[in-house]
């Protein structure tokens, strides 16, 4: 997931969907998914417009955000939908921008904090006996066998659960939302949130700092999220990541 470098041009289903608002588009992924910030008067939405049959359906991340809200601060969804290949989600924006926005990329240190924190903050808030997900390492090797990926045998024995909460599923440090006071305001992108192994989210969290902010962030993570690394479960969440 990154900021597009170019001007991409915004199909007419996002027209369609944002009408009138002045688009933009704001994220791109690597399976062809791209997102579009509307800004309409005094309203900011963003419509995301992806292949229908990718890794994560948009129905499914509707779900979550449903569920979730009750607990914390996601993404209000306006409406949804699907047709031929595409499908597409429209939220309501929210107060706050992504932590690799350019106030986050001016003050990584702030940045980084509110990465640990939030994500702390997530875990400790949803409740997992209310949950109707899972993330769990299981399953997301059936998952990844369903679209053609072969999980190496080292990577089907997960290490003893530390403790389980409601992981977000995809915990890179663009999906933390910082206020203008640097501080952790929410989380967007959650179609993967599921009940697993905390370290399931802290390895992900933790090796995306590298990716945005260059190397030598983690101790500010750690200390943020409250935790000490435990190099056996990041190393075996990073490899179960980068596998999947």
């Amino acid at each position: 997931m990154s900021i597009p470098a170019h001007p991409v041009r915004i199909p007419d289903r996002v027209r369609a969907l944002a009408p009138g608002a002045d688009l933009t588009a704001v994220w791109v992924n690597d399976a062809g998914g791209v997102t579009f910030r509307g800004v309409r008067e005094d309203e900011t939405v963003f419509v995301k417009l992806q292949p229908r049959y990718g890794e994560t359906p948009v129905a499914a991340e509707v779900e979550r955000l449903l569920w979730a809200a009750s607990y914390t601060a996601v993404p209000r969804v306006r409406e949804w939908g699907a047709e031929g290949d595409e499908e597409w989600l429209v939220t309501l924006g929210m107060a706050g921008e992504g932590a690799v926005s350019p106030r986050g990329m001016r003050a990584p240190r702030q940045a980084v904090r509110a990465i640990g924190e939030g994500l702390r903050a997530w875990h400790d808030r949803l409740p997992t006996s209310d949950c109707p997900f899972t993330w769990d390492v299981a399953g997301r090797i059936a998952a990844a066998r369903e679209r053609g990926i072969v999980v190496p045998p080292a990577l089907h024995d997960a290490p003893q659960v530390d403790r389980l909460v409601v992981c977000h599923g995809d915990a890179c440090a663009p999906n933390t939302l910082i206020d203008r006071d640097g501080r952790w305001a929410g989380h967007v992108d959650v179609g993967a949130l599921g009940v697993a192994d905390r370290w399931a989210d802290i390895a992900v969290a933790s090796m995306s700092l590298e990716w945005n902010y260059g190397p030598g962030w983690d101790s500010e993570f750690f200390a943020a999220y409250g935790v000490a690394p435990d190099t056996v479960r990041l190393a075996f969440y990073r490899d179960l990541w980068n596998a999947t």
